[in-house]
């Protein structure tokens, strides 16, 4: 981590330290939008990161993208800063206007499909989009819709959601329907010029896993200090060998997971990345059951009382380890991947930095 990432580190964790209340938190799970959180997002520039200069923001690096998605599942802010830089990157790759206001993406799901018809000299889209993060807060949608075979990047005011749904953290997950609704031509970028729909799942599942590395350091964190303060039999439970051992279980995997996301991070900063990415949502996938786990059992029953805030942070693993494909299916991928290799190529093949988006984009 350079200079310039540390220091936009540091802010971030300071802004949210200060505006994450468990008040917020609290209110946010009952569906009351953080306004406050998310007009300080915009006011200092956190919220365009994703954006060019060019575009009105800060530079749109891919490292400082990052490192604000990992201030977000550290913190377990309750608003759409993750989508809002996806949508502003694919609107970039799409050459389309910046979004304005919380924004959001779809589709998230492999399964759901919109589609562009073109009909009498007028554009339609139809199609439903499931499990919408935050659709309903969002000022802007940014979707990839099939668009005479190819992918085309659609920019609309957020509509109505069709019905509401939320994850495991209480975060909006939401159902969007088009019925062949009008859309106006500057609202479409060129087809086959944007994202697809693989990069775009590629990129949410880069972003949960990032989000799920900062989730993980909190855990730890938390689970650290209640080992230290919470005595027992006469002396802190951390003292105790048994208590100890898990705990070391815990930061190896927090160790692992973040090793993993930085790769990753790396590897799609210098244009490809799949493997790494894949590799990195299954790693993480796999330590947030185990981490979660460890976690309450060390915290015993006050890690189980809505007053701790263990578990704003492991209800966020539990639910984003499977968005964005799970680290089942992101291990299949893999699988998939070595095999293809062949035994004799398997280890340059494990050991190569050269993992292209070219090379694996076929078995997505």
């Amino acid at each position: 981590m350079n200079d310039t990432q540390r220091i936009l580190q540091e802010s971030a964790n300071r802004l949210l330290s200060d505006l994450c209340t468990r008040a917020v938190g609290d209110a946010a799970e009952q569906g009351t939008w953080p306004a406050g959180l998310w007009r300080a997002l915009e006011e200092t520039g956190l919220a365009a990161a994703a954006r060019s200069e060019a575009r009105g923001g800060s530079g749109g690096d891919i490292h400082h993208v990052y490192v604000l998605v990992k201030a977000v599942g550290a913190h377990a802010a309750p608003v759409p800063l993750p989508e809002t830089l996806l949508a502003e990157q694919a609107l970039d790759a799409a050459g389309l206007p910046a979004a304005d206001g919380p924004a959001t993406i779809a589709p998230v799901l492999r399964g759901d499909r919109l589609a562009i018809s073109r009909r009498g000299g007028k554009i339609r889209l139809s199609g439903v989009a499931h499990r919408v993060p935050w659709a309903r807060d969002a000022r802007t949608l940014v979707l990839l819709a099939d668009d005479g075979g190819q992918a085309a990047t659609v920019r609309l005011d957020c509509p109505g959601v069709e019905a509401q749904g939320w994850n495991h953290a209480r975060e909006p997950r939401d159902t969007l329907r088009f019925d062949d609704a009008a859309i106006s031509p500057d609202a479409i970028g060129a087809p086959g010029a944007g994202l697809g729909h693989d990069d775009l799942y590629l990129r949410g599942a880069l972003a949960r896993a990032v989000a799920m590395a900062g989730a993980l350091e909190t855990v730890l964190r938390l689970t650290v200090n209640y080992a230290r303060e919470r005595v027992q039999f006469g002396r802190p439970i951390g003292k105790f060998q048994a208590v100890q051992q898990q705990i070391a279980v815990l930061a190896t995997h927090v160790a692992a997971s973040n090793a993993a996301v930085q790769a990753a991070i790396a590897a799609h900063a210098s244009g490809g990345g799949d493997f790494q990415v894949a590799a990195a949502k299954t790693r993480v996938g796999q330590a947030a059951g185990i981490a979660a786990a460890i976690a309450h059992q060390v915290h015993g029953a006050m890690g189980f009382t809505h007053e701790h805030d263990l578990h704003r942070s492991t209800r966020r693993l539990w639910a984003w380890r499977d968005e964005f494909g799970s680290e089942v299916e992101w291990a299949m991928w893999l699988g998939r991947s070595a095999a293809r290799t062949g035994g004799e190529q398997l280890w340059p093949f494990l050991t190569s930095q050269r993992h292209t988006q070219a090379e694996e984009a076929s078995s997505l």
